[in-house]
């Protein structure tokens, strides 16, 4: 697995190595470490600019040494650019299959107005993206490295590739996963009035079907992964962005891992969806899996 971590002088950056650092990873796993520097502040001051990229320089190898202390091969890189387009297009050159990127988002408000690198991570990169956030209870991950991952699944081919991602990697003894399905039901006579109620208990149950169908996927390729796996479909009238969120504060999750629905080009840079929902507005890590075979049949 290659995994792309970039890095900056933000608090975020702590967190996103700490992240890497403690969790366990497929055989073979490399990283590479990379700043972006924005030239444009530095205009007018190149000596300012050679300080900055000299400071990151250091900065990624004090992190290369943590990595490779827990036996991972790292190399590092300090490049110029906007980040907001460097990192994705470092990713694709590299070929990463997950970039890690902090959250600068801090509480509700920060994360509604966030217009950050994240954001563009998500609609830009080519690759699996994390946006790495540790909650406001310290310890609420476990502190003996346990994981609570809830993976949101609608039956699709893209949440069964967010599964089988889940699938294939080590997790720390003990880890839970819960898989959700969210069914869209349509609330009786009031969002539809021209149904009748026959007609919309049909599609609820059709809805239900779904989504039980699709839990019973997932926990079938989860199971024999040493993971403790349950399934849930809950009864509400809410948006699937708004009830994943809701249940992984609820449930306390430290991660949500969701497949992306997101075409190429200018649709991915200008759809709402709900994974970018969700990982924007989340209180943990989030996880969006991009399958190199199923962006390439978009």
């Amino acid at each position: 697995m290659r995994i792309l971590i970039a890095l900056d002088a933000t608090p975020s950056a702590a967190i996103v190595l700490q992240e890497a650092v403690a969790r366990p990873w497929p055989a073979g796993s490399s990283f590479s470490l990379l700043t972006v520097v924005d030239p444009y502040g530095f205009a007018k001051a190149p000596l300012l600019l050679e300080k900055a990229k000299a400071a990151a320089r250091d900065q990624l190898q004090s992190a290369a040494e943590r990595l490779e202390g827990t036996g991972w091969k790292s190399n590092t890189d300090v490049i110029l650019g906007n980040p907001r387009r460097a990192i994705s297009g470092y990713a694709a050159g590299w070929e990463a299959d997950l970039l890690m990127v902090g959250s600068h988002g801090h509480g509700n408000m920060a994360r509604l107005i966030l217009g950050s690198t994240a954001r563009a991570a998500l609609r830009r990169a080519p690759c699996s993206v994390e946006i790495v956030r540790m909650r406001a209870k310290e310890g609420d991950g476990g502190k003996d490295g346990k994981m609570k991952i809830l993976v949101a699944t609608d039956g699709s081919q893209f949440s069964a590739a967010a599964l089988r991602s889940v699938a294939s990697r080590p997790w720390p003894k003990g880890s839970e996963v819960k898989v959700l399905a969210v069914p869209e039901l349509v609330l009786p006579l009031k969002e539809f009035p021209y149904f009748d109620a026959a007609e919309i208990e049909e599609v609820n149950k059709s809805e239900m079907e779904l989504a039980r169908a699709s839990v019973a996927k997932g926990e079938e390729i989860l199971s024999g992964r040493g993971l403790k796996v349950s399934t849930e479909v809950p009864v509400l009238w809410e948006m699937p962005s708004q009830a994943i969120l809701n249940e992984a504060e609820r449930w306390q999750a430290r991660m949500i891992v969701l497949g992306s629905h997101g075409k190429g080009g200018f649709d991915r840079l200008t759809m709402g969806s709900v994974s970018e929902t969700v990982a924007l507005h989340a209180g943990c890590s989030v996880e969006v899996i991009r399958e190199h075979s199923l962006q390439s049949e978009s």
